[in-house]
């Protein structure tokens, strides 16, 4: 099964080395479960002909904002809603849960009470709680009709979306381990987040996130279309 990658952010240069770019880092999470990759750097301007040229697509995490002026936003939306309707599975993190959320007719910007970044537990509405890395400041203010909430915390009211059963989009980082965020709070943070709460993210890394389960519930849903069939 081919997933198309659309990324629109990469890693700093500082991290890339050890880590991965974007891209990359989703390929790792999902590996072994019989997918294959391809990845279109759309905040390059590269973009696939069609929805149709992947059996299922997952848009990336990026620094931009997705009210930002890029002429490679516009066609992004208007790729996220042919996808929709075309019927294709979609996942979204991050800027991807943001762009997605956008295109479908909600608000996004930038939080009043600053940022969220280091080891955050979500609530879902199942009565289950999903640990994972959280880094952003922007976030969906206002959820689209279609969408329905799952997930949220005290500061991220609409931490986890899903759109029918196609869509899955989340605001957290399933797809970044703990030495990648401690990476980001050590040579990204400073400057951009506030210290106090850069070394209060570091003292609460812990173990490692719900990666594997996230990455079960990513793999449900891209393989949901060939399962109903």
């Amino acid at each position: 099964m081919k997933i198309g990658i659309l990324q629109t952010g990469r890693s700093p240069d500082m991290l890339v080395e050890d880590f991965g770019d974007y891209d990359q880092m989703f390929v790792k999470m999902l590996a072994g479960r019989g997918f294959s990759f391809h990845t279109y750097k759309v905040l390059d301007g590269e973009f696939p002909d069609s929805p149709q040229d992947a059996d299922g697509w997952l848009i990336t995490g990026s620094r931009f904002g997705v009210y930002e002026d890029h002429d490679w936003i516009a066609p992004l939306e208007q790729l996220v809603r042919d996808i929709i309707a075309a019927g294709q599975p979609l996942i979204g993190v991050c800027f991807g849960h943001q762009i997605i959320a956008q295109a479908l007719g909600g608000k996004v910007g930038k939080y009043d009470g600053g940022w969220s970044i280091g080891h955050v537990e979500y609530q879902m509405n199942d009565g289950t709680t999903l640990p994972l890395h959280a880094w952003h400041q922007d976030q969906v203010l206002e959820k689209p009709d279609s969408a329905e909430t799952l997930g949220s915390t005290d500061f991220c009211e609409h931490a986890v979306l899903a759109y029918g059963d196609k869509v899955l989009t989340m605001q957290p980082h399933p797809e970044f381990g703990t030495d990648f965020v401690r990476g980001l709070i050590e040579k990204r943070g400073r400057g951009l987040v506030p210290d106090h709460q850069l070394e209060q993210a570091a003292e609460e890394l812990g173990p490692e996130a719900a990666q594997a389960q996230v990455a079960d519930m990513f793999e449900r849903l891209l393989k949901q279309e060939k399962a109903d069939g």
